[in-house]
């Protein structure tokens, strides 16, 4: 038997999705014709959402995802340490370097979680809640790569060599040298398959360069997050 549902609630939840696939925002009539409803039931739902502040409709009268919608983000991060925990803590041990998940937060990487090494006599500082550019740092940069845009910069590579004309391949992880700290190489493969989720999984070490090992190593991490989060 099918479990009873609100179709009231269902169609609220559409609309935010909708509203989180477009970057212009929708109008009535465009959320009235994708969710296969008249204009009337759009407004309700609309209302109802800008109560909660999930919703804003700019001067124009255009529909866009509301500021509350961060406040409820916000909450799954602890879930996402927890699922991803076990698996940064195998990767720093094994590498001897400091792990993290890095998530995409606007227009930056935030670091969501970090495990340190336990038996290095030093590895690098790198704190939940540090955040940088996307374009900036082995995190952000495998964030890029995940989307198909990896902007490339002096000192960075990627699948461990340098890119090419025509290079087709995507990118499984990327190795940077000294953007982020001096001194500091960074390791960092894209979290892919994971729905609503754009990230990360790296290491941060103070080295020249990084060992060869660390980029297949860090994709491996990144799979097992990947799998812990779907």
């Amino acid at each position: 038997m099918t479990a009873e549902t609100s179709q009231t609630l269902d169609r609220g939840l559409r609309v935010l999705k909708l509203l989180a696939d477009t970057d212009h925002g929708l109008t009535v009539t465009e959320l009235a014709t994708k969710l296969g409803v008249n204009r009337t039931v759009v407004y309700r739902l609309l209302a109802t959402l800008e109560q909660h502040a999930l919703v804003r409709r700019d001067l124009g009268g255009r529909a866009r995802v509301g500021l509350g919608v961060l406040g409820l983000a916000h909450q799954v991060h602890p879930l996402l340490r927890e699922a991803a925990l076990p698996a940064l803590r195998s990767l720093a041990e094994d590498i001897g370097a400091t792990a993290h998940l890095t998530l995409v937060d606007g227009s930056e990487a935030l670091a969501v979680a970090v495990v340190e090494p336990t038996w290095t006599d030093y590895h690098v500082a790198y704190r939940t809640g540090f955040r940088h550019p996307l374009d900036r740092g082995a995190a952000g940069r495998a964030i890029l790569a995940g989307r198909g845009v990896l902007p490339h910069a002096p000192g960075q590579e990627q699948n461990g060599a340098e890119p090419g004309e025509g290079r087709t391949e995507p990118v499984r992880y990327v190795l940077t040298h000294g953007e982020l700290e001096a001194g500091a190489s960074g390791a960092a493969a894209p979290l892919i398959g994971v729905t609503g989720i754009e990230g990360s999984v790296g290491v941060v070490m103070l080295a020249e360069a990084v060992p060869e090992r660390v980029g297949p190593r860090v994709v491996e991490a990144a799979t097992e997050v990947a799998d812990a989060l779907r």
